[in-house]
C-alpha cells in the first residue's frame, strides 16, 4: 500500500503587494503568517501610518509584539487608560507587552510612518482585542 509523503517545511519568498484591513484599524501588506507561508509560531507584516493616521486602541491577547521603524516617527500610547507613551523613530524599535492595552498614531501631518512589525502570533489577526472603550483617550 503506497503513502502519500508528508510535505516538508521549506523556505518561501513573500512578495510585498497584497493587503489586508486590520481590526486595529490599519491596512498591512501581507508578510510571514500561518495564512501565507503556514508559520507556526510568529507573523510579520509592513504597515504604513499615514500622516496623522492612527489605529484603534487593542491589545494581543497573549501575544508579543516588536516594532521597527523604517522610516518616519510612531507614537504608542499604552497601559491603563492609554496614559503612558513611547515615540520610535527610524532606526529605532518598540515591544509591546503580551495583554498590553495600546494605540499607535502617527503624529506627523506631513510624513507617513512606515514599519516593520512582529508578533508571536502566527495568525496575526486572531489574538487582536478591540477595546473601543479605549479610542477616545487620546486624541487626533
Amino acid at each position: 500500500m503506497a503513502t502519500t509523503p508528508t510535505p516538508q517545511p521549506t523556505c518561501v519568498v513573500v512578495r510585498a503587494g497584497e493587503t489586508f484591513a486590520g481590526k486595529q484599524g490599519l491596512s498591512y501588506f501581507a508578510g510571514v503568517s500561518a495564512e501565507t507561508v503556514g508559520a507556526t509560531g510568529i507573523c510579520m507584516h509592513l504597515v504604513t501610518l499615514p500622516p496623522g493616521g492612527r489605529a484603534k486602541a487593542h491589545l494581543h491577547a497573549a501575544h508579543e509584539t516588536a516594532l521597527y521603524v523604517l522610516s518616519g516617527e510612531s507614537e504608542t500610547w499604552f497601559g491603563e487608560g492609554l496614559r503612558q507613551r513611547v515615540t520610535a523613530r527610524a532606526g529605532e524599535f518598540v515591544y509591546i507587552p503580551a495583554g498590553m492595552p495600546h494605540l499607535p498614531a502617527n503624529a506627523s501631518a506631513t510624513e507617513p510612518c512606515v514599519a516593520v512589525l512582529a508578533r508571536t502570533d502566527p495568525n496575526e489577526q486572531e489574538s487582536v482585542v478591540p477595546l473601543p472603550e479605549l479610542d477616545g483617550m487620546v486624541g487626533g
